[in-house]
């Protein structure tokens, strides 16, 4: 008797009972990333990423991320010029040949506010891995989000291309690296 007690306790107790954590895919269609850096110290040159993928998994009751997972499909990286474009894709920035893939993986968020927080995790480009934190916000507050209703999120951080192992033309080309996520998650 005692025992079946103490197992519907547990059961009623509000943190062991079932997540309302929603899962998210991204959708490949409606995201991208884009890289800026300085280029001759007066001007920028912008390289776009279109071809993503990933989950994301939101609880709104903790408003928390328990998971976020962003791959990038390095090859079909776009430049704004074919000498861009080839340098990029060289062994010397992200060699595709054989680093075929870029990767954020985050596990953690803080929220500053309904719309906006951080998320650190890890940033893996060229076979190298970093600590990386994005500033996040989202177009509609995860924790009031409809389970079926798609968000839109943006994410931005800055890092040294030197710590990924992209360290040609340094007089050329700028050491930070502005990075810029736009995504539709849409609910699994």
């Amino acid at each position: 008797m005692r025992a079946t007690a103490i197992v519907l306790t547990l059961l009623a107790t509000p943190a062991l009972a079932a997540s309302t954590a929603t899962n998210y895919r991204l959708d490949p269609v409606n995201s991208d990333v884009t890289a800026k850096v300085a280029f001759l110290g007066l001007a920028s040159k912008t390289a776009r990423f279109p071809g993503m993928s990933g989950s994301v998994r939101l609880d709104p009751d903790s408003r928390t991320v328990s998971k976020i997972d962003v791959v990038i499909d390095a090859n079909r990286l776009e430049a704004p010029d074919e000498v861009t474009l080839q340098r990029l894709r060289g062994e010397k920035f992200f060699w595709v040949e054989r680093y075929p893939q870029v990767r954020f993986s985050g596990d953690a968020i803080t929220m500053k506010d309904e719309l906006s927080g951080t998320v650190a995790g890890n940033l893996t480009a060229r076979g190298v891995t970093n600590p990386a934190v994005l500033d996040v916000s989202f177009s509609i507050p995860p924790t009031t989000a409809e389970p079926d209703q798609p968000i839109r999120i943006t994410g931005e951080t800055i890092i040294d291309r030197r710590d990924y192992g992209m360290r040609s033309y340094r007089l050329i080309v700028g050491t930070k690296v502005n990075i810029r996520i736009k995504a539709t998650m849409r609910p699994n």
